[in-house]
């Protein structure tokens, strides 16, 4: 199922007698080429991360172990996603707003973007994002 504020995504589940195999290659299993991967893991269910909205990164989540849940906003529309399973990943593209929380102690979650890291583009304020937000779907935001 597409949605404009994520795409839902799976991996080849390959494998065999000796144990599974999860393959995820930049530009062809996610829709971007990776600069940066990173993962959150030792978060409790009672841990918000995330809390922002970024102006050039896209993103693809997955949770390798254990389960989170995903609030993602374009200021209008919420949605939440929950991941737990290791070949099932969302895609969430740049200018939405997303939250990662409901940790279950055995979570590993990791993100892969198409950017490295670059403190400016972060949009760290709600308020602020629904500004930039509205701009940009305007046409007049950073695209």
């Amino acid at each position: 199922m597409k949605h404009e504020m994520y795409k839902h995504l799976t991996f080849r589940d390959l494998g065999d007698v000796r144990g599974k195999l999860v393959v995820i290659e930049g530009g062809q299993d996610i829709p971007f080429e990776i600069a940066r991967a990173f993962y959150i893991y030792g978060s409790d269910s009672t841990v918000i991360r995330g809390q922002h909205a970024n102006r050039n990164s896209e993103f693809v989540l997955v949770n390798v172990a254990g389960k989170s849940k995903i609030l993602i906003t374009d200021g209008t529309r919420k949605e939440i996603v929950e991941l737990n399973k290791p070949m099932e990943a969302i895609y969430i593209p740049k200018m939405i707003w997303k939250e990662m929380y409901d940790f279950s102690p055995d979570s590993v979650l990791l993100v892969f973007a198409n950017t490295h890291y670059d403190a400016n583009e972060y949009i760290r304020d709600f308020d602020d994002y629904i500004k930039e937000r509205q701009k940009y779907k305007k046409g007049d935001g950073n695209k």
